[in-house]
């Protein structure tokens, strides 16, 4: 249903580009393609001869992508919705809602069509984890993870045979999973243990790992093991293993707070035979690919802590103004109008931090900073508006007969996975540090 959208806006841009259109032409476009397709860099415009750039506001949406929105909105609600509490309680992500992402063409979202994905861009899949996190964080997760990390390193780095063979089931059918935490490195993540030894033409991995998402479910696993301990983490590589490899062992899933329909497990490499040419990328360049990928990732992070932000609120709303105490609605005391405003308005501020960041990333202009913005704010303003929804709740709010007390358990994950909240702000202050320099 979208593909053909997608490839009309991208040839919009790529025309832009080729020919040097006018203003005035990107202005006939832009209204119907949105910003992310017709805003270029400054070096863009002049190599394509163009005066000048045109800015359009962060939530301009191309047709394509308000499709997108408005179908994972309606299946989110009819597919998802009934099965969340049950989800939630029983820890498990039920297979009809897995199957109907993969259907939805939710789960290769910028996988070309070539491959059987989507074909679509980043944009997209942020406004789709968003969309989903209003519903169940749980099910976002796993639509975040699938595109932002595991077929993202696929298209980037991947040969052609190792596309072929992945990105066709990640497109239609499998499950991927991200491999870098361990026991003695979560924030100091390139202080992995695990090992890769080269033996002819294949390694033998042996190690662990830790807090690994998707792992019940995943077909694939994108594991970081150093193959070269001398060089530190300059030895660290990415291998791509499959899960019914020798010698992989997936551990007892976590029993968490939240996210609980989302499966969090340890695993084991005992001897792992993996081939070389599974190799993804280059040997030992593993640590640069999970840097970009954390930074991009973490967009994805922000994207499903503003969703579940939305999603507490929208279903808090209406309890106020339907409520009366003291022959008046809820919502029409001025003490419980400050904090909904309040509140309103900075879920909108992390909206805006994230289409930001979405948007630098997708123009090809540095974003790291503004990604780490958009994470950090988007996990605490989840936290507040998750509290403050229980509170204007009262008792009911801190029941399982409403969503809220839900999602306040899914948002605490939001300020430590992908980097915690302090690690955000030391990333942060390093760049503006550098802005100042003489």
């Amino acid at each position: 249903m979208y593909t053909n959208g997608f490839k009309m806006a991208a040839t919009c841009l790529r025309s832009v580009g080729k020919l040097g259109r006018s203003i005035a032409h990107l202005s006939k476009w832009g209204p119907r393609y949105g910003a992310a397709r017709c805003i270029m860099s400054e070096a863009a415009a002049e190599r394509a001869g163009v005066s000048g750039v045109l800015h359009l506001p962060l939530q301009t949406f191309t047709e394509e992508e308000n499709m997108m929105k408005e179908a994972v909105k309606k299946f989110a609600q009819e597919r998802i919705a009934p099965l969340v509490s049950k989800m939630d309680e029983n820890s498990t992500m039920d297979a009809t809602v897995i199957n109907g992402l993969f259907e939805q063409g939710l789960m290769g979202i910028e996988i070309d069509s070539q491959y059987g994905g989507t074909g679509s861009s980043f944009f997209s899949s942020i406004l789709v984890i968003e969309e989903l996190a209003k519903v169940d964080p749980s099910v976002a997760v796993l639509c975040d993870i699938q595109n932002t990390l595991i077929n993202t390193l696929l298209i980037k780095l991947g040969t052609e045979e190792q596309k072929e063979v992945y990105l066709t089931r990640l497109a239609n059918n499998m499950i991927g999973s991200f491999c870098l935490s361990e026991a003695e490195a979560g924030s100091d993540a390139f202080s992995l243990k695990t090992r890769a030894e080269k033996h002819k033409d294949y390694y033998v991995i042996n190690g662990s790992k830790m807090w690994i998402s998707n792992a019940e479910q995943a077909g694939v696993f994108l594991v970081m093991a150093n193959a070269e301990p001398s060089a530190a983490y300059k030895g660290i590589t990415c291998f791509i293993v499959d899960r019914d490899t020798e010698g992989l062992h997936i551990g007892k899933k976590e029993n968490k707070l939240g996210l609980r329909a989302s499966s969090t497990c340890p695993l084991t490499f005992d001897n792992v035979k993996v081939p070389e040419k599974n190799i993804l990328g280059k040997l030992g360049h593993g640590y640069k690919y999970a840097i970009g990928m954390l930074n991009e990732g973490r967009i994805g992070i922000a994207a499903q802590m503003l969703g579940l932000a939305q999603g507490c609120f929208d279903n808090t709303i209406p309890y106020t103004r339907q409520r009366v105490q003291f022959g008046k609605r809820i919502f029409d005391f001025q003490g419980m109008q400050h904090q909904i405003a309040h509140v309103a308005t900075q879920i909108e501020a992390s909206r805006l931090l994230t289409y930001n960041a979405t948007r630098l990333k997708e123009a090809g202009r540095p974003f790291i900073k503004e990604a780490c913005m958009a994470k950090y704010y988007c996990a605490e303003v989840a936290a507040l508006t998750t509290s403050k929804c229980i509170e204007w709740m009262g008792g009911v709010g801190f029941t399982k007969d409403y969503p809220i007390e839900k999602y306040y358990r899914d948002c605490k994950i939001g300020s430590i996975y992908e980097g915690t909240t302090n690690i955000q702000l030391t990333t942060m202050a390093k760049f503006i540090d550098k802005e100042f320099d003489a």
